[in-house]
């Protein structure tokens, strides 16, 4: 049975990661490769419920601690109950964030550190990290905006609350912005960086042509 492969789409909230990864999940299937699909926090009945509470504004005086042993619960049951089965059947994993995300939003934005965090991923996740991870960073104004307008707009929509990450000072996302840069550093191999703020088709052009020489090294597309 092939080997599974495991892809992480990370960026502050705005970046665009989401959209990228059903464009990735597009252009494989157009391959003949249908991925698996998921989302930290969430992507289980549990996660879903950890997800409402992390994300709903209404969520006050949640302890960084507190926050920090929620995502990895949440990460534990995606783990258990989507990612290691999928990847065991030879199937490529697409998530929206993983540990990079915890490094940057517990670690930076909360500032819990990224000692801190990794040991609790080691703790939880053992040596599970993805074998390629997509960092979109565009220039953080720019996702903020589109992070907050995107949040009002499903909120008078759906009446769906998930902006309490968004409702954070600027301050808060340089700092999460400044760790995933650090992440980037550290493991340039793993992840590869997107700096283009142009419209998603733009992005996606640069994504699929730093993608697809892994994706073709790994066996997924021949």
């Amino acid at each position: 049975m092939a080997r599974g492969f495991f892809v992480s789409f990370e960026g502050v909230d705005g970046s665009g990661k989401t959209t990228q990864m059903r464009l990735l999940e597009g252009w494989l299937l157009e391959r003949g490769v249908e991925p698996v699909v998921t989302r930290q926090p969430g992507g289980t009945a549990v996660g879903d419920r950890i997800r409402a509470l992390l994300l709903d504004s209404r969520t006050g005086n949640l302890d960084a601690r507190t926050e920090l042993a929620m995502m990895f619960a949440d990460r534990a049951q995606s783990l258990a109950e989507v990612i290691e089965p999928a990847l065991g059947a030879g199937r490529v994993v697409l998530c929206d964030r993983f540990t990079d995300s915890t490094e940057a939003y517990q670690g930076g934005g909360r500032g819990l550190g990224a000692e801190r965090v990794r040991a609790m991923h080691a703790l939880v996740c053992g040596e599970r990290m993805p074998e390629l991870t997509v960092l979109l960073l565009p220039p953080l104004n720019v996702a903020l905006r589109r992070a907050r307008r995107r949040n009002e707009r499903a909120q008078s929509q759906t009446g769906a609350d998930e902006g309490r990450f968004e409702a954070e000072q600027d301050a808060f996302f340089e700092r999460v912005h400044a760790a995933y840069r650090a992440i980037a550093e550290r493991e340039a191999v793993r992840v590869i960086t997107i700096e283009c703020a142009g419209d998603a088709q733009a992005v996606q052009v640069e994504v699929i042509t730093k993608v697809e020489p892994r994706l073709r090294a790994a066996g997924v597309l021949r």
